[in-house]
């Protein structure tokens, strides 16, 4: 073989669909677009546009607030911890963090920060350093001998607005 004989396989290679071309090209004169009207034209966007009905998201009732700013977090049960320990992901005898929650597989992304529930049993002897934990599963880590460290800053006490 030689490098003047080198060449794709079949079919590797697909050229692009040119519009608007002639009408042997296969997509000659509206270049599928159909026939006039504004969709027919460039740089149109009426996503959500109902012909001058009131769009479907505008007629849904709105409840409530959504915080932007809120944070979101990845939560682990206890039970999760225990399963990752028992199939030796993690090592209970050191000290477990987000990151070495991540490089178990026990969560997906760190997030704003592990938060830790407390749904099923907790390992013995668990140092875990979380954002923030539920009392339940801080209950349950230092009856079996273990150490929970939060991360979470402590609320400040809002001062009284008469002085």
């Amino acid at each position: 073989m030689k490098l003047n004989e080198l060449r794709d396989i079949e079919g590797a290679n697909k050229k692009r669909m040119r519009v608007g071309r002639g009408p042997g090209s296969g997509k000659g004169k509206t270049a599928g677009r159909g026939v006039k009207g504004q969709k027919s034209r460039t740089g149109v966007s009426i996503a959500g546009f109902e012909g001058g009905q009131m769009p479907l998201h505008m007629r849904m009732p709105k409840r409530g607030f959504n915080n932007a700013d809120a944070l979101v977090f990845a939560e682990v049960n206890l039970w999760r911890l225990a399963k990752a320990i028992e199939a030796k992901k993690l090592d209970a005898k050191k000290a477990i963090d987000a990151d070495v929650l991540l490089a178990a597989g026990v969560i997906r992304r760190k997030r704003d920060g592990v938060r830790l529930l407390g749904l099923g049993d907790a390992p013995k002897g668990l140092n875990i350093t979380v954002w923030s934990a539920s009392a339940g599963a801080v209950k349950a880590i230092e009856a079996a001998g273990g150490k929970v460290t939060q991360l979470r800053p402590a609320k400040v006490e809002e001062k009284s607005a008469g002085a």
